[in-house]
């Protein structure tokens, strides 16, 4: 039986008296496009923060490929190969796209002063190498885009900047991506394109699992396997999306229905 990429058991994250995940559930399964949905104040973004180790955890673990990384720095959770955006854009403007994702790089570069400083051959090798792998990731997303390489970030459109966040997540080659509403801020029109470019990647990574924290239903609809919903911290239900609006506690949950 496979073991899944990233999992859940028992995960509980407190602040002081706030209960803000109570013991969740949860598995995300080899090239599976999970979506994660509830209210704002559900625990959805706690439970990314906790996945990452940004949040302590009360109780529980979380393991990829059966490894517990529950204690583990953000550093060490980056090396097994989690990766995520955040809802509130963290690029940084002034410098280029080539730039913002080198910076996701970082953990691959050689950043001994020796190689830098004397060894110049190499170091323009290595910017060669990650220049190709930029364009190539970028190319997945929008070919305009990846030949728009040293252009400063402040100068693109938003769904721009999302690509280019996305792909600064990518960069590092990752098996498991958390996207935080990688829809907020755009238009109706450049969210039908962004989840085209991602599942157009989801192709061409194959090995790529992603959950995917979104408001908007008709992404969810559109591009998940499966649905947890979460409220007041507690898995509610799960299933695929046809099943969750169907269920008159999700719906309840998320849509307020009386």
């Amino acid at each position: 039986m496979n073991l899944p990429v990233l999992a859940a058991k028992g995960l509980t994250v407190r602040f002081g008296g706030l209960t803000a995940l109570n013991a969740l559930d949860l598995q995300l399964n080899a090239n599976e496009i999970l979506g994660l949905i509830g209210p704002n104040g559900s625990g959805k973004t706690t439970f990314f923060n906790a996945v990452t180790g940004l949040y302590r955890t009360a109780a529980g673990t979380v393991t990829v490929d059966g490894v517990d990384i529950t204690k583990s720095s953000p550093q060490v959770i980056s090396r097994t190969g989690v990766a995520r955006t955040f809802q509130r854009s963290r690029l940084c403007l002034p410098l280029s796209i080539f730039d913002n994702l080198m910076i996701g790089n970082h953990r691959n570069l050689d950043h001994r002063i020796w190689t830098n400083i004397f060894r110049r051959s190499r170091l323009e090798h290595q910017v060669e190498q990650c220049m190709a792998r930029a364009y190539a990731l970028l190319e997945i997303f929008s070919k305009p885009l990846a030949r728009r390489l040293p252009d400063p970030v402040v100068a693109l459109s938003m769904i721009d900047r999302r690509r280019v966040e996305i792909c600064r997540a990518l960069i590092s080659e990752p098996r498991i991506l958390l996207l935080d509403e990688p829809s907020a801020g755009m238009t109706h029109d450049e969210t039908d394109e962004l989840m085209d470019d991602l599942l157009a990647a989801r192709t061409r990574l194959p090995a790529l699992s992603v959950i995917l924290i979104e408001h908007e239903m008709n992404v969810i609809e559109r591009i998940t396997d499966r649905c947890v919903v979460l409220n007041y911290g507690q898995k509610i239900f799960e299933g695929i999306y046809r099943d969750v609006a169907a269920d008159e506690n999700a719906r309840k949950a998320y849509l307020g229905e009386d």
